[in-house]
């Protein structure tokens, strides 16, 4: 007989806490459950009010009586439904960048370009409990809508925003993990040498050629190591019973990412 294994975790909604109601692949909203709230939709209008108390993964019913399913929202579902006034890391480019980085719980990671915060939120959820982002902001209306999302997330406690040019200074030290995602990424290099341990990982998000190549030029200049650049190119498929084939859509080029690790430059 097989071990019998039972999740102490919460299963069911609350009021409060955010739901994503999912009609088709391209019909999805992430809403709040609260009393008296209601999604309107082309399908009809969902009490969202009813989901209290109900499991995960239920079905709704719409005033037009078409059915609706409330689904726990996943890391996912936060980033690509935030409030984006500036172009955001995609998923398929933010999974490498932490495979590459090793951010995980406990890590100290500081971060040039908060941006909308989509980045910055799913290392949040990754660093909790005890590490924390440090993240730097030139603009102010960029941080304030970033404030926004890491809210609605829950995850603000664990990011502390800077409304500050990065070239200043970072006022950082020792951290594991640096992101550069600016538009001279160059400049930023020796800043983040100062800021990382030894042996810390600089990743960096670049949308054309030439900020890549007078990036990683700056890197190799100022000691850094395994030095590389890549690109992640996304194709779905389309499965079906004796049918599947690939999709005819794509998401082609997002970002160019780099990566690197700080050395330790010998006095001679």
């Amino acid at each position: 007989m097989g071990l019998l294994v039972v999740s102490s975790k919460k299963r069911g909604f609350e009021e409060g806490e955010y739901a994503l109601v999912y009609l088709d692949k391209k019909r999805r909203w992430l809403v709040k459950v609260a009393k008296g709230g209601k999604l309107h939709t082309h399908a009809g209008i969902v009490d969202l009010a009813s989901l209290v108390g109900r499991p995960y993964g239920c079905s709704l019913e719409s005033t037009l009586g078409n059915r609706l399913w409330a689904l726990k929202p996943t890391m996912e579902d936060f980033l690509m439904k935030v409030e984006r006034p500036t172009q955001v890391v995609y998923p398929k480019d933010l999974g490498l960048i932490v495979v590459k980085t090793g951010i995980s719980s406990g890590s100290i990671v500081v971060e040039a370009g908060t941006g909308s915060g989509v980045l910055t939120g799913l290392m949040a959820n990754l660093v909790r409990p005890d590490g924390h982002i440090y993240s730097f902001e030139a603009r102010p209306e960029f941080l304030k809508v970033a404030k926004k999302n890491l809210e609605k997330m829950g995850l603000l406690q664990y990011v502390t925003l800077a409304e500050k040019d990065a070239k200043e200074g970072l006022d950082v030290k020792d951290a594991d993990v640096g992101i550069v995602d600016v538009g001279d990424p160059w400049s930023l290099v020796k800043p983040f040498s100062e800021s990382l341990a030894p042996s810390g990982v600089l990743a960096a998000v670049s949308p054309t050629m030439n900020q890549v190549e007078k990036l990683v030029a700056e890197l190799l200049a100022q000691g850094f190591v395994d030095v590389e650049s890549m690109e992640l190119i996304l194709r779905g498929l389309e499965a079906r019973p004796n049918m599947t084939r690939p999709s005819m859509m794509m998401v082609g080029h997002t970002a160019y990412l780099t990566f690197a690790r700080k050395t330790i430059l010998e006095k001679e």
